[in-house]
């Protein structure tokens, strides 16, 4: 919706446009941005990205249409901006009180600063004995920019108003689209191939599916922004990055905290999901950790729960982000399955109990591959410490980490361990 005004003759005030105090639009939306930071609660929670962003961009917009206006005319394509912005606000879950807070705060900066601008021109040009008198006509300049400025509110108003909710609308139907129908399907073992014949998407022969676990932002602990726009921008940002990779061959069932991919192997080669991971990565500002089991079409579901468990595992150990394969960790995953052989193996490290530093020199140490260098630099102490620890844990738990069958003990008895009581 573009909302064009008829032309009008520009308002003055002392043969000089009454909008010039708002000609320097760069300076002065910069300067609003910084006072709706501080006054406006809601506009002082969201990231620092949106509102030096298009926040900052879409106030240089609206100054930028107000002067049009003063000035006698509508630049429709202002107009469309505003539109467009309010819209990518809505699906980065921008609230819409916010977006209104900030437009009025706006208009009373303005609004003051343009009756202040008169004012001091009157005293300028007045005596030192008399008080500044305005004259008629600057006066019915002033009620005419007052009236105009109910009209700019409530052109920008509706605009962003409809432009929101249209895209709120399709974001919310989206998510009940057919392609999350069909992911749903698969994973759960129903029958697809007359909802996949309805949706044009082709079922693909074997699916590669992909366990995600997409950890909070740092701006979600932040006491200042408000976590739940900030967890949901880091997800239109994954998402976003996945329709750019991906393209329509994705399905996807995915939330803040991560979810499942279902990819074709025939239009992803395995060799390309760790770029795959290490983009969305990037595009969620945080590290991501991902499983992957590679499956034929049916046996979806079985491969979605050992995804899930073998990224659960690697949450478990702690181990660094980014991508793991079935194959590569199944003697783990074996160990993590339930029995008397785990119950024994999780008890080898109770003589730790009473040592923590001792458990956690471990871990580091297995975790990066018995680097010794790396292991003292991570845990901030010399290498001759982690050597004294590694002793200490051969003579408390009788299995030396230095020797092959002690190392293969100790790192099947901390994998066993997680999954204790």
């Amino acid at each position: 919706m573009s909302v064009a005004a008829p032309l009008r003759q520009g308002l003055t005030v002392s043969g000089r446009p009454i909008s010039w105090p708002l000609k320097d639009v760069r300076a002065l939306s910069r300067q609003m941005v910084g006072h709706f930071v501080e006054t406006v609660a809601p506009c002082g929670t969201l990231p620092g990205d949106a509102i030096h962003g298009d926040i900052t961009i879409i106030t240089r917009v609206c100054l930028e249409l107000a002067v049009s206006m003063l000035d006698g005319s509508n630049i429709p394509e202002k107009t469309g901006q505003l539109e467009d912005a309010a819209a990518q606000w809505a699906r980065e879950g921008v609230p819409i009180d916010t977006i209104h807070h900030a437009i009025h705060e706006g208009f009373k900066i303005g609004f003051d600063l343009v009756v202040s601008t008169v004012l001091a021109q009157q005293r300028a040009s007045g005596s030192a004995e008399t008080e500044p008198m305005l004259s008629l006509a600057d006066y019915q300049s002033i009620l005419d920019s007052a009236k105009l400025v109910v009209e700019m509110l409530d052109t920008m108003t509706t605009a962003v108003s409809v432009a929101y909710v249209r895209e709120l609308r399709a974001v919310v139907s989206e998510h009940h689209t057919a392609v999350h129908t069909l992911a749903s399907a698969l994973l759960g073992g129903h029958p697809t191939s007359t909802m996949a014949r309805e949706c044009g998407i082709e079922i693909s022969d074997r699916y590669r599916v992909l366990a995600l676990a997409i950890p909070p932002h740092p701006d979600e602990s932040n006491p200042m922004l408000d976590a739940k726009v900030v967890a949901r921008r880091k997800l239109r940002r994954v998402q976003a990055e996945l329709a750019t990779r991906c393209g329509d061959t994705v399905l996807s069932l995915l939330s803040v905290d991560g979810g499942t991919l279902l990819l074709p192997a025939g239009h992803i080669a395995e060799d390309t999901l760790n770029e795959l991971v290490g983009h969305l990565s990037r595009a969620a500002r945080v590290p991501i950790t991902a499983a992957v089991v590679t499956a034929p079409t049916d046996t979806v579901p079985t491969a979605a729960d050992q995804a899930h468990q073998l990224l659960d595992m690697v949450t478990r150990l702690r181990s660094v982000p980014g991508l793991y394969h079935f194959d590569d960790l199944a003697l783990e995953y074996q160990l993590t399955r339930p029995g008397p052989a785990r119950d024994y193996l999780g008890s080898l490290l109770d003589p730790l109990d009473e040592h923590p530093e001792l458990l956690e020199t471990l871990r580091v140490h297995i975790t990066h591959n018995l680097n010794r260098q790396r292991t003292a630099r991570l845990l901030h102490v010399h290498t001759n410490t982690v050597d004294y620890r590694l002793k200490r844990i051969g003579q408390l738990t009788r299995f030396d980490p230095t020797q092959a069958s002690g190392l293969w003990y100790l790192r099947s008895a901390l994998i066993a361990r997680t999954y204790r009581r």
